[in-house]
């Protein structure tokens, strides 16, 4: 996470004038700079391009369809503009569209539900996550990946080791998992380090394995070399 929010640039994408009005002024508050303001997604898309930010806040619903636009440009982002995180706001839960943001990695990605705006602290720091290459993924968003038929990772992982995991993929450290779960901070490490293992997670930095482990937590796997 960036200690100085100063020096995080921000686009803000939004086809609702009061609501990216209102999102770009928190942001703003919250020390980051505005670049850029986008009503639609080729607007977005050409801010991207033109200003590089740190960040991309994007409504999933755009003009002129209000299908995916959004997403469809969340995703050209991540594909072109791999320095640019991206953070996805929906008016529902969707899980299906977290799983194609991500694609093959969730560095520096989030999808919150619009309601979260209104958290402002709590919003912007999952903005300054996303910004800085971490994840943030909306605890209701998570709670239906890990209720939904297929999620290999139960497979493996006690029920308190799943409740860690799905903490790691709201973005939040081990200190603030330890005070979500009342438990220590050794006990949330050794939580952690038992969910790398029985994913088997390559022994990178600590950042990366967090980030791995919401890919499997996703139930999205790399390819694998073929033997």
């Amino acid at each position: 996470m960036a200690g100085d929010r100063s020096t995080l640039r921000a686009v803000v994408a939004e086809d609702q004038p009061l609501l990216r009005d209102g999102i770009a002024s928190l942001l703003e508050l919250g020390g980051f700079e505005v670049v850029g303001r986008c009503e639609n997604a080729d607007d977005l898309l050409l801010k991207v391009r033109s200003y590089a930010p740190d960040v991309a806040v994007v409504d999933i619903r755009m003009p002129p369809t209000f299908s995916d636009e959004g997403l469809q440009a969340a995703a050209e982002i991540r594909s072109r503009h791999p320095g640019t995180g991206v953070l996805v706001l929906s008016q529902h839960i969707e899980p299906e569209h977290a799983a194609r943001l991500v694609a093959s990695d969730a560095s520096g990605v989030g999808y919150l539900l619009k309601e979260r705006v209104r958290d402002g602290e709590s919003f912007i720091d999952a903005v300054e996550r996303v910004a800085s290459g971490g994840t943030a993924f909306d605890p209701q968003v998570v709670a239906a990946l890990v209720a939904g038929k297929g999620h290999t990772a139960g497979e493996r992982l006690s029920e308190r080791e799943v409740q860690v995991l799905s903490l790691m993929a709201e973005g939040l450290s081990n200190a603030e998992i330890s005070k979500r779960l009342f438990l220590s901070p050794r006990a949330v490490e050794r939580d952690i380090s038992a969910v790398f293992a029985k994913l088997e997670l390559p022994a990178t930095d600590a950042h990366n394995r967090r980030v791995l482990a919401v890919l499997a937590f996703l139930g999205i796997r790399r390819a694998r070399e073929q033997a």
